[in-house]
């Protein structure tokens, strides 16, 4: 039998496993959209990254930013101008996510297959 996994600390992070840990750092139901949109499009203003995802707040965004870019998933570039300007991109170790967001992104196309495979079509009169 398996020795249960012993509780671990990282900064503020409390985990007893790594995946645990990923779906701290990365999980939700945006932050995978933010980087595959950065990953997609690449350095974006803040209301860039909002037009990109339509359905999220502006307090959601800069929420889930400012986890990220204290994860050190995402880097926020501020620019000394009036009016300010900000940017976001991925750093490097955002960007070694990219492959999983895209596996994530494959298996949304498979569930829609099965979906409609699977389901009743019949429309309702």
């Amino acid at each position: 039998m398996p020795t249960p996994c012993s509780l671990k600390c990282l900064g503020e992070k409390k985990y007893y496993c790594t995946v645990e840990l990923t779906l701290q750092v990365l999980g939700g139901k945006w932050k995978p959209i933010i980087i595959h949109r950065l990953g997609e499009q690449g350095t974006l203003r803040f209301s860039e990254v909002k037009r990109a995802i339509p359905n999220i707040t502006q307090k959601m965004l800069t929420q889930q930013l400012r986890e990220l870019e204290t994860d050190g998933v995402v880097h926020r570039e501020v620019y000394a101008q009036v009016p300010p300007k900000v940017e976001y991109s991925l750093t490097s170790l955002g960007q070694t996510v990219l492959p999983v967001i895209a596996t994530l992104g494959m298996w949304g196309k498979t569930y829609v297959q099965w979906y409609e495979e699977n389901t009743c079509t019949e429309a309702v009169i």
